[in-house]
């Protein structure tokens, strides 16, 4: 999909690298640019774009729309790595730990108020209130997934929660204002919602799976830093639902008092293997990418539902 969208990518990056600027503080373009040329695959701007372009649009503005997904991703992230106090994303030292705390979330705020001053340029009302939607969607998942943190009481209802607001909020944002930049009609942008929902549940529930299963050469983190991190990821809600008097007692000591010992992260594993939780994880996850696919069939048939269709597999690719 990068390489049919490659001109309209090398305008977004072209003009994120115009809006980051800033006359009178440096700081701003290097803490910045650590983060936004660390490799992403820049994959909620594709799906503005290609979303845009699916649905016939031909002008100027899907471009500023993609920048603005990307500047509150990144925003996100500055926010996210002071708040988990994070060392690594990407492979690379966060930008809190080259630089500080206050640069992080300055630079995050700075972000959010470029993507703001970009998503009203297009002068489209709709959109607009898509994405100021998004944003404060975005902050109210990131503070329930802190109150919800280290209770063990945590439901799957509440992490679905948790996940639509800092995950799936951002994917379904970017498609549904693909489309309505587009005019695309009220049942495509609909199904445009549903894909960039579904998707960025799939994303989120095969990053959290990953977290226990994956390499930290490609995934940036290190295996069970959620577990260290007291993260009640599904598989953990799931484990924990089906313990015994024993294991619940483990799992309150180990995440709610957070008491943990370098033995833990091995009994951890095995209640999840005794439970089958990642197993169900997986298939849950699965079970997400094939409903983003299913929302493609109300769209135009066009190369770009193709690729959006192998976007989703690609999101869960690692898990088959």
């Amino acid at each position: 999909m990068a390489s049919l969208l490659a001109e309209d990518l090398t305008a977004v990056n072209a003009l994120i690298r115009e809006r980051m600027a800033s006359r009178h503080a440096p700081r701003i373009p290097e803490v910045t640019a650590h983060l936004v040329e660390a490799g992403g695959k820049r994959i909620r701007p594709m799906l503005t774009l290609a979303a845009a372009r699916m649905c016939g649009y031909d002008g100027p503005y899907h471009v500023h729309l993609a920048a603005t997904v990307e500047f509150i991703h990144t925003a996100t992230l500055l926010h996210d790595d002071v708040v988990d106090e994070s060392a690594q994303r990407r492979g690379r030292p966060t930008a809190n730990l080259l630089w500080d705390n206050k640069s992080s979330v300055l630079v995050g705020d700075y972000l959010f108020a470029r993507a703001f001053q970009l998503m009203v340029e297009p002068g489209h009302l709709r959109v607009l209130e898509i994405l100021s939607d998004a944003a404060a969607t975005i902050a109210e998942g990131e503070v329930l997934q802190l109150t919800a943190a280290q209770d063990i009481k945590t439901t799957e209802d509440t992490y679905l929660q948790v996940v639509r607001g800092k995950t799936a909020a951002l994917f379904s944002a970017a498609t549904e204002a693909g489309g309505e930049i587009a005019s695309a009609t009220p049942e495509q942008i609909k199904a445009l919602y549903d894909y960039g929902d579904a998707l960025g549940i799939a994303f989120q529930m095969a990053d959290d799976l990953l977290d226990w299963m994956g390499d930290a050469a490609q995934t940036g983190k290190n295996v069970g830093d959620d577990f260290r991190e007291r993260k009640l990821t599904l598989p953990l809600i799931r484990a924990i639902a089906a313990a015994d008097d024993e294991e619940r007692a483990f799992w309150t000591r180990t995440i709610e008092k957070g008491r943990q010992t370098e033995d833990d992260l091995a009994t951890a594993r095995a209640l999840l293997d005794k439970h089958d939780a990642l197993g169900s994880t997986r298939a849950t996850a699965l079970g997400w990418a094939d409903r983003a696919k299913a929302a493609l069939t109300l769209l135009p048939d066009h190369i770009l539902n193709t690729h959006l269709s192998d976007l989703a597999d690609y999101v869960v690719a690692r898990l088959r």
